[in-house]
C-alpha cells in the first residue's frame, strides 16, 4: 500500500483545520529542538564572548537579537540556551518518569500495605508541597549545577507520574489478559511490562509532554533565581535575571528570552492536548479523526 494516496493531502489538510493548536505545538516544538541541536552551527557568535564595546546593542543586522549588559551576542545564548533547556527537561523527565513507573507499578499492582507505604508516605509527602518549592530547597541545598539542577527538579516531580502510574495500574490489573497471563504463570515483571504497561502509556505519554514544559518553566525560574547552571553557561532564566535592570533602557534583553519560554512551554503544552486528543477513542470521534 503506497505511503501517499489521492486521499492523503485532502486528509492532512482536514486534520490541520481542526487541529490548528497542534500544528502550531509542531512547529513550535520543532523549532525549539533545532535551535538547541544545532546551536553550535547556527549560532552567530560565541556565547560567552564579552565584547563591551558593544554592549546593549538594539537589535541589528550584525546582532539580529541585540547584545546584553556584556556585549554577548543574545542571539547566540537563546540557541544554546535552548541545549541546555532541552537536556534538562529531557533528563528530568526520563528519571522522574523511571522512579514514578517504579513506585507507581508496585503500589499499583501489589497492592495492600504495599500500596499504604508507597502512596501515604511517599507519594503524598511529596505532593503535600509544591514541586517548585521542593526544587528551590533541593537546588539551594545541593548548590548550582547542571547534575544538581537536575536532580532538584527530579525530586519536586517523580511523585505526580507515580500518581498517574498507580491508577493506572489499578484500572487494568484485574482485567481478563492479565488473569489469563497470571494463569499461564508469567512473572510479574512480565506480565508489567509485557501486559499492563503497553495498555497504560498513553496517559503517560501525555503526562511526559506536559510535564516537558513544567521542567522548561521551572529550570527558567531556578536559574533565574540563581540556583541553576552557573555563570557563564547560556540560560534562560539567567537571561532575564540579567535583564532586570535594565528592562526600560534594553527591553530586547527580556522580550527575547521571554518569548522562548513561552515558546517552548506553548509547544509542548500543545503536543500534549494533540497527543490526548489523538490517542483517546471518544475525543477522536467526537472531532472526527
Amino acid at each position: 500500500m503506497p505511503f501517499f494516496s489521492a486521499n492523503t493531502i485532502p486528509a492532512l489538510r482536514n486534520r490541520i483545520r481542526r487541529q490548528p493548536l497542534a500544528v502550531a505545538g509542531v512547529l513550535l516544538l520543532a523549532a525549539f529542538v533545532l535551535g538547541g541541536l544545532t546551536a553550535p552551527w547556527l549560532a552567530p557568535a560565541n556565547p560567552a564572548a564579552i565584547n563591551l564595546a558593544h554592549r546593549l546593542e538594539s537589535p541589528s543586522v550584525a546582532h539580529w537579537a541585540g547584545t546584553d549588559e556584556l556585549g554577548r551576542d543574545t542571539l547566540s545564548r537563546l540557541l544554546y540556551g535552548a541545549r541546555l533547556s532541552l537536556a534538562v527537561s529531557v533528563t528530568v523527565v526520563a528519571i522522574s518518569l523511571a522512579l514514578g513507573l517504579a513506585v507507581g507499578g508496585l503500589a499499583g499492582y501489589l497492592g495492600g500495605w504495599i500500596d499504604i507505604a508507597l502512596t501515604t508516605f511517599a507519594m503524598n509527602t511529596f505532593l503535600a508541597l509544591p514541586g517548585i518549592l521542593l526544587a528551590i530547597a533541593f537546588a539551594a541545598f545541593l548548590g548550582p549545577g547542571f547534575s544538581n539542577l537536575v536532580l532538584a527538579l527530579a525530586i519536586g516531580g517523580w511523585a505526580g507520574y507515580a500518581r498517574l502510574v498507580r491508577a493506572q495500574v489499578m484500572s487494568v490489573r484485574d482485567r481478563e489478559y492479565v488473569d489469563a497471563a497470571r494463569a499461564l504463570g508469567a512473572s510479574g515483571l512480565r506480565i508489567f511490562f509485557r501486559h499492563i504497561l503497553p495498555n497504560i502509556v498513553q496517559p503517560i505519554l501525555v503526562q511526559a509532554a506536559i510535564g516537558m514544559a513544567g521542567v522548561i518553566l521551572a529550570e527558567a525560574t531556578l536559574s533565574f533565581l540563581g540556583l541553576g547552571i552557573p555563570a557563564p553557561a547560556p540560560s534562560w532564566g539567567a537571561m532575564l535575571n540579567d535583564a532586570r535592570l535594565h528592562l526600560f533602557d534594553s527591553p530586547h534583553m527580556v522580550l527575547f528570552p521571554a518569548a522562548a519560554v513561552a515558546g517552548a512551554v506553548l509547544g509542548f503544552n500543545f503536543i500534549g492536548d494533540a497527543l490526548r486528543d489523538q490517542l483517546d477513542p471518544r475525543t477522536r470521534l467526537e472531532m472526527g479523526l
